[in-house]
C-alpha cells in the first residue's frame, strides 16, 4: 500500500491528472483509479508502466530466509 501512496503523491506533486498519467503509461483509467483508491490489484507491470511516466523505478528486494 506503501507505493501506491507514494505513486499518487508523485503524480500530484507533478501535477498529472489521472487521465493524463493513464493515457501516458498505457494503463486503463479505471485500472488506474482503481489503483489510487486502493481497491485494485496491479500487476507488476503496471506499477512500472505508471512508475515510469512519473520518473520513478520499481525495485524489488529479495527476504534472506531463515534469519
Amino acid at each position: 500500500m506503501e507505493i501506491i501512496q507514494t505513486i499518487k503523491e508523485r503524480r500530484e506533486v507533478l501535477q498529472v491528472t489521472q487521465e493524463t498519467l493513464a493515457e501516458l503509461s498505457g494503463v486503463g483509467l479505471r485500472t488506474l483509479k482503481q489503483l489510487e483508491s486502493g481497491k485494485g490489484n496491479p500487476t507488476l507491470l503496471t506499477l512500472q508502466k505508471v512508475a515510469d511516466v512519473l520518473g520513478m523505478e520499481v525495485c524489488l528486494k529479495v527476504k534472506a530466509i531463515g534469519t
